[in-house]
């Protein structure tokens, strides 16, 4: 009979309660990627014949352990480093976590830069922007009507002139003055044609004064009026005047029956306004055309029209 050995002293005593212990299972992992190793290790039934002592537990455990290092160890190709299960694969899973983190944020942080180089136009100044534009367009499209309107002058045409009465005769002023004094009543026609194709005018005009020798003693106001486009209108105006002195200039004028014989030249004058709202009240468009006639006045044609279709000049 050979001498027994402490380990089989160990194994083949009673265990104790002390001896006892909880079973336990080790989980080996596999790294080929399809199967994992799974060695269940458990301590003897109580009062079983044989008893694991803990170191021979702890040696099961170091031979699984081995077992699966041994394993993963086979797997690596030739010129790989060599990584330990234990400490190994713990310090890669917290490496490859962190790394995992800061990529994470890295690539947080570069959406955000991307988003903010993106983002462009911020939604904030979208109505101010609007309102910018809005009265870009408009500024714009009001300068073309204007531009557009402006050609588009009225056109004034003189009629004719015909004097009712015309007598110069004896008298005084108001402070007693002996001088002659002139009473006239005329009255005169022209046309007013509104040439505007998209907008109407509002016609007013300065008063029409009738003068002999520079000295205006005749006056008449037209009535201001609208005219829609491409329209026109005839306008008659009274100019007239009421015992105007005339200090000397009429010297030659004055007849005992009051009526000249002479011919009398004249002299007619006035401005036409027309203001166009080519867009309402925003958009106007004003025309000036100041107008000069040249009259010569003959007692035998009293009551009887004297054309003024050449003896007017128009001034825009």
């Amino acid at each position: 009979m050979h001498a027994k050995t402490d380990s089989e002293d160990t194994s083949f005593a009673p265990s104790s309660p002390e001896n006892r212990r909880p079973v336990y299972f080790v989980q080996s992992p596999s790294h080929d990627g399809e199967k994992t190793t799974t060695s269940f290790e458990s301590t003897p039934v109580p009062g079983s014949p044989v008893g694991s002592p803990p170191h021979s537990q702890s040696s099961v455990g170091r031979h699984s352990r081995e077992s699966s290092t041994s394993r993963f160890s086979g797997s690596i190709k030739p010129g790989s480093r060599k990584i330990d299960a234990g400490s190994g694969g713990r310090n890669n899973r917290k490496g490859g976590r962190k790394g995992l983190k800061e990529f994470d944020v890295i690539e947080e942080e570069g959406l955000l830069e991307g988003g903010d180089s993106e983002k462009g136009f911020p939604r904030r100044c979208y109505f101010p922007a609007f309102v910018v534009g809005f009265f870009v367009l408009f500024s714009f499209f009001a300068l073309i009507l204007w531009g557009a309107s402006k050609p588009q002058k009225p056109r004034i045409v003189m009629r004719s002139i015909k004097f009712e009465s015309f007598v110069v005769q004896a008298g005084s002023d108001d402070t007693g003055v002996s001088t002659d004094m002139i009473s006239m009543n005329s009255t005169v026609k022209f046309t007013f044609r509104n040439t505007g194709t998209f907008f109407g005018v509002h016609v007013t005009s300065t008063p029409l004064v009738l003068s002999y020798s520079n000295l205006a003693f005749g006056t008449g106001s037209m009535k201001g009026f609208f005219q829609s486009r491409r329209s026109s209108k005839n306008v008659t105006v009274i100019v007239a005047a009421d015992q105007i002195p005339l200090y000397g200039s009429g010297a030659s004028l004055s007849t005992q029956a009051g009526m000249t014989t002479l011919p009398v030249p004249l002299n007619l004058n006035f401005t036409v306004q027309a203001k166009a709202e080519v867009l309402g009240k925003l958009v106007k468009t004003r025309f000036h055309n100041k107008i000069q006639c040249s009259i010569v006045f003959d007692s035998k044609k009293l009551n009887l029209p004297i054309s003024l279709k050449s003896s007017c000049q128009y001034n825009p």
